[in-house]
């Protein structure tokens, strides 16, 4: 499964959101809906399918002991979360908060998995990495 990109959702007052139409029969054919949602280092929240947060777990814990602060970030952030029947997923509230989620919120696919971000927070993001110049690395992409 690859997910790109996604629209600004606004966060209901129970602090659920709503997965996009286009990415909600893919979940429940593929993980019947079962997904993690965790802190990212980057300011936002990841909301994983449930094989995906497997595999990222168990890499998180075959680190090293230097590295559980951030065995402790993700894993100790991490929560078990469902589409219910009408396809939105409840964010716990402290992840909430500490991502910055109140109403506009960036519902966006990244690959194996998806990003939640305040829409403020992500469009400043994205202004600060255009400012610093595409990396070496993406100039001699091409796509064809």
């Amino acid at each position: 499964m690859v997910f790109r990109g996604g629209p600004v959702l606004t966060l209901d007052g129970k602090g659920r959101i709503t997965v996009p139409s286009r990415w909600r029969d893919v979940l429940m054919a593929t993980v019947q809906g079962q997904m993690v949602v965790a802190k990212n280092p980057d300011g936002c929240l990841s909301l994983y399918p449930l094989p995906v947060w497997e595999n990222f777990e168990n890499s998180v814990l075959s680190l090293a002991t230097e590295n559980d602060a951030w065995r402790r970030f993700f894993i100790g952030s991490a929560t078990e979360v469902e589409l219910d029947g009408a396809a939105r997923v409840l964010i716990p509230p402290e992840l909430r908060e500490w991502a910055g989620l109140v109403e506009k919120v960036k519902f966006m696919g990244v690959g194996s998995h998806f990003e939640l971000w305040d829409s403020a927070r992500h469009e400043a993001r994205e202004a600060e990495a255009l400012a610093q110049g595409r990396p070496e690395a993406l100039r001699n992409l091409v796509i064809r």
